[in-house]
Formats: structure tokens, sequence, C-alpha cells
């Protein structure tokens, strides 16, 4: 008798690691912690403009966003970052009339070389101020159409690996160029990167956290279909928009039995959602889970005055708390009441502090999380055919 099947039995988790070290041949942003930024520190020095503009969108804004949004309030940066990201023209007129394009170094950064979006704010820069190798860096794939532009304009080019997705990009040139320009230290960067990368492979907490978290998102991926992160730091509304297109676009996929898959991605911030969306959480369907994400040290002593308002004398076991002390207390309040209603999955994050290798720690915590939950999917996670056909049909109305 011979016997076949197509059946996916869960994946052990040795499985799960053996392939992992598999794809790490191929798939270039595991490997990103090992590479030479000596160039990138070099060029960043050189960089005279006071204004940096990033031209891009998605995977080539979103993970830059997210680090220097963490982090801006507290370095003591060197210049200003503003990214270029949608066709909206309200949205493009009202960032330029705030920026001096005399003084501005334009970074365009498109992995294809033919982003419609990136290209057509290009063009529009192009017809306000003179570009040329002075003024202007690119930052695409080495046999683009723009990396062909790029050197017929003797312009400064930083490549992005072919094996590397636009949206697993933010530790390649992609991210590290700009955040080097103004002013951020991108050799911890790469520290946080490293502790986690050795500590997953080493089969450490990493490796043991990620894993279990994995395999409970893709087992019960039919009763909590919804990934809720629920940050409690304004510094990390950055992250939560880059969680989102990470997940959302390397998740929802059809896997290989024909099957539609896919975790829904919602992000929101503490503690101003949670006098909105805490209460769908709570009260709402039992189809989430809840991580919750903390800032240990906000290197802010900022307090609550002792001042007396009239009327309010109640609220008085407010004065002299500090203010990181309270957002912390919201979110372990918040904690410990999901904790209690025990139906509802929740785990938490607590960074160590506003700093370089504390968010790209955790971005690469996630971008290793993505990958394994599409390893017990069997899913592809760094391809997305779902966004072709719009692009395919958006070219055809522009050509008329």
């Amino acid at each position: 008798m011979h016997y076949t099947d197509n059946y996916n039995p869960t994946i052990s988790n040795a499985n799960i690691f053996n392939e992992i070290i598999e794809e790490k041949k191929s798939i270039g942003y595991y490997n990103l912690v090992h590479q030479d930024i000596s160039e990138i520190k070099k060029y960043a020095e050189g960089v005279k403009q006071k204004n940096v503009v990033v031209l891009g969108i998605g995977g080539s804004t979103l993970g830059t966003y997210a680090i220097y949004k963490f982090l801006k309030h507290s370095k003591k940066l060197t210049k200003k970052l503003f990214f270029l990201e949608t066709t909206d023209p309200i949205d493009i007129q009202s960032k330029l009339e705030s920026i001096d394009l005399e003084d501005t170094l334009f970074i365009v950064i498109s992995k294809s070389g033919t982003t419609v979006e990136t290209i057509s704010i290009f063009k529009y820069i192009n017809s306000l101020v003179k570009i040329d190798k002075d003024n202007t860096v690119i930052i695409t794939e080495f046999d683009s159409k723009l990396n062909t532009y790029a050197k017929i304009h003797r312009m400064k080019i930083f490549e992005i690996p072919k094996d590397v997705g636009g949206r697993f990009s933010v530790f390649s040139a992609v991210g590290l160029v700009p955040l080097a320009i103004v002013g951020i230290d991108i050799e911890e960067i790469l520290n946080g990167i490293k502790k986690v990368h050795d500590s997953f492979f080493d089969k450490n907490d990493i490796y043991k956290n990620i894993i279990k978290k994995a395999r409970f998102f893709v087992e019960y991926k039919n009763s909590f279909n919804i990934n809720v992160v629920f940050s409690y730091s304004s510094r990390l509304e950055g992250f939560n928009k880059w969680y989102i297109q990470l997940w959302g676009e390397s998740l929802g996929k059809v896997d290989i039995n024909a099957t539609r898959q896919g975790l829904t991605p919602v992000g929101i911030v503490g503690p101003i959602d949670q006098h909105s969306f805490l209460q769908l959480i709570v009260e709402g369907k039992r189809d989430k889970t809840v991580t919750v994400i903390k800032v240990d040290d906000f290197d802010d002593n900022l307090k609550i005055p002792v001042i007396e308002l009239d009327g309010l004398e109640e609220l008085n076991y407010l004065d002299g708390i500090e203010f990181s002390s309270l957002i912390n207390m919201q979110a372990d309040s918040t904690i410990e009441a999901l904790n209690n209603l025990n139906d509802i999955p929740c785990d938490v994050i607590t960074i160590d502090g506003v700093n370089e290798n504390a968010i790209a720690s955790l971005m690469f915590e996630y971008e290793l999380l993505t990958s394994i939950c599409a390893k017990f999917m069997y899913i592809n996670a760094y391809d997305q055919p779902g966004v072709e056909s719009g692009k395919i049909i958006l070219k055809n109305k522009l050509k008329g």
C-alpha cells in the first residue's frame, strides 16, 4: 500500500529553528547584524546640511521613523529629519513650507527604484530646487533604474541588498544612513540587534520567548486572530505603525494548502487609548491577544507639581508624582485588569530605556517573531503578491 498526504501537523520547535537556520542563507535581514558600517559613518560625518528629507514609502521610511520618533526628544541631534511619504498634496506642501530647501540633503529611497509615490515626489522636489550630487543621496538596489539615474548624475549611492525585503530593511542603509546623518548612534543600534540575534541563535531567553509566543499565536489563530500592541509611550507611535506593516504584509498570505492565513495587527498608545480601545478589549469579543510594551526609564523626571485646585482637593494624591511613574502605573493597572479576567492572552515587554539599543532590540525581536510565525503558518513572509495587482492597475490608469 502506498500513502501520500498534504496534512500539516504542528511543526516542532527544533524543526522551526532548523528552518530559520536554513533561511538565514538566503534572507538577508538576519545577517545585517554583521555588516560593516564604516562607509555610512564616514559619509554621515561629511554632511553639512541642517535638514535631511527622506523620500520613500512603507518599508523605506516606517522603520527609520520609528527609531527617530522614539529617540529625537532624548538625543542632542545635530540635524532635523523629515519624511515625505504620501502623495497627499496638502501634506507635501505643508511639510516643505517649514524646510529651507537650500540647506537640505535629500535621501531618495526605493528598493525597486520605480516606486510611483517616491519618484512623483522626487520630480516635484526637482521643480523647487536644483538637485545634484551635493544635496542628494540614493538608496536602492544596485541594478535599479534609480541606481542608473544616480550614476549618470554622480550621486552617492548606498545599496539595498537584493535579499533584504523593504519591511525588513530598517537595519540596512535604508535606516542607518539617515539616522547616522542626524546624529543617532548606529553602532548602538547594531549592538541592540546583536543582543537579540545572539540570544535567539544561542537558544537562550529570546529564543524561548519568541518560539512560545509564535506557537500560541498560530495554534490559536482562529480564536485570537487580532494581535494588539499596546505601547505605553507616545514615543512608540512610530513603532506601532512599523509593526502594523511588518505583521500585515508578511503574514496575510495564502499557505501551501491554498488556505487564507493572517493575523491582524492593531497598534494603540497608552494611556490615550485606555479610554477607548481598552473598553473593546475588556468587554468585547474574545478574539484579541494583547502585548503591553513599557519603558522602564523615560530619562525624564518631569513631575506633577504640588498645586491646590479648588474643588479638586481629593486628587492631591497626584502631587509630586513623576509623569514617568504615572504612565507606568497606568500600564501596570491595565496589565493587572487584563490578567484578572483570565481569558485574554497578554504578555508584557519592558524595554530598558530611551536609547538606540533598546528600540533596535525591540524591533529585531519583532522581525524574528514575524519570521517564525510565518514558518508555523507554512507561508512566505517575504513576498507581497496581494499588493501587486493594485500597482498594475494604478500604472495602467496613469498611462491612460
